[in-house]
């Protein structure tokens, strides 16, 4: 968004005609909603702010719930910040640990500072993007003074060392693509990490990362706590000072709903070694795999892995768990789509769920290859074990099961 936009929205006319507006979905409802504000009169400047808000708006329905109705965002903003769920358990961390006051360095656009303002800490946001601190303000006014943003760098508003104050930083990734799959260094920030772990190391901070962080560049001294939210890894936090846990370097955060579980030890956890196929197959949460708690994991299901190089887990004991999705064998074959087809059609199986690891086979091209016809359903594994390209049939086990 340009300044130009976002003075055109911040006008009592702007702000009405986004409210009256409603929801925006989809490019149909884009062009409609364009051509209805401009052939009532409207600026160009202030349709293009308008319908860009409303779209990013329905978007940010998904991290934001109910609040993102009255909330303004940057496409990249949105895209870099905490779902609000996420960001109330930061919060909560801080309460705990005595602190009362948060420096926000790099606030985006405000979803962080918003839990922390939420949970009565005072917040002090800064933004090196004029705009998006613009749009910061905006989001946390109706805390007042409690919670204040300045256009700045993070460099610039390093506070003063105190019991009760703590600095939160979320650096800007400099590229985009920054999801759970993507493999992230300290180049892809800003401000530095360099930097910012040197302030880490100094005052107590949470530094939000992507979750694919390399980790051998992570701060020996800080506790690292990846977090999955339903299903998907979201983000890696480092903690620092008292925000970090005695003895705790490593953890898994699984949030599903309003529930979460969490794993946690002082260091990487050893594997189990690699057994037969048992009766259960184990699909380990992404933050379990990426803080290496795989087996710990193992342990409580009485598991071992699959394959030693291969992320499942297998069992023969009926045993569930938070950190882990749990599937009961039906049965194994060659991974080719003939002997695959086969088997699916014995099982009457129509809806099939694939899942692949350590295996270069893109699933939606594959399953173009599979004769799919029949009322049942099923999830699909393709996976190497040992030497060997496996296809394993299962079904998935649930609380009730």
């Amino acid at each position: 968004m340009e300044m130009t936009e976002l003075r055109a929205l911040l006008t009592p006319e702007g702000l009405d005609l986004l409210d009256a507006l409603g929801p925006v979905d989809g490019v149909a409802d884009v062009a409609r909603s364009v051509s209805r504000l401009r052939a009532a009169g409207h600026s160009p400047d202030l349709v293009s702010a308008v319908v860009g808000q409303a779209r990013l708006r329905s978007k940010a329905a998904a991290k934001f719930g109910d609040f993102a109705a009255r909330m303004l965002f940057t496409r990249s903003g949105l895209e870099q910040a905490t779902r609000l769920g996420v960001a109330a358990r930061h919060a909560q961390r801080m309460r705990r640990a005595g602190i009362t006051r948060i420096a926000d360095l790099g606030c985006g656009i405000g979803g962080d500072a918003l839990a922390f303002a939420g949970a009565g800490l005072d917040v002090q946001g800064v933004d090196a993007d004029e705009v998006t601190a613009a749009i910061a303000a905006y989001n946390l006014a109706p805390f007042g003074d409690a919670a204040q943003v300045q256009h700045g760098i993070a460099q610039d508003h390093v506070p003063v060392p105190a019991d009760d104050q703590a600095i939160w930083l979320d650096p800007a990734r400099r590229t985009s693509g920054h999801g759970e799959t993507r493999r992230v260094s300290s180049d892809d920030y800003s401000p530095p990490l360099d930097w910012a772990f040197d302030v880490a190391s100094r005052q107590p901070t949470g530094i939000k990362l992507g979750p694919g962080h390399d980790r051998d560049a992570l701060p020996a001294e800080a506790e690292a706590q990846w977090v999955s939210a339903d299903g998907s890894v979201v983000e890696l936090v480092l903690w620092t000072g008292p925000l970090a846990r005695e003895g705790v370097r490593r953890a898994a955060l699984v949030i599903r709903g309003d529930r979460s579980h969490e794993l946690t030890a002082g260091t990487d956890a050893e594997d189990e070694p690699a057994r037969d196929l048992g009766a259960f197959l184990h699909e380990p949460d992404g933050a379990v795999i990426r803080a290496r708690l795989i087996g710990d994991v193992a342990r409580s299901l009485q598991a071992g892995m699959l394959d030693e190089r291969i992320a499942y887990l297998t069992s023969d004991a009926a045993l569930t768990s938070p950190f882990v999705q749990s599937f009961r064998v039906r049965e194994t074959m060659p991974a080719n789509p003939k002997a695959i087809s086969a088997v699916l059609k014995a099982h009457d199986i129509g809806a099939l769920e694939i899942k692949k690891r350590g295996m270069d086979i893109d699933p939606a091209a594959f399953r173009k290859k599979l004769t799919l016809r029949g009322d049942a359903s099923a999830t699909l594994f393709l996976t190497r074990i040992g030497d060997q390209r496996r296809a394993i049939l299962a079904d998935r086990v649930t609380a009730a099961d």
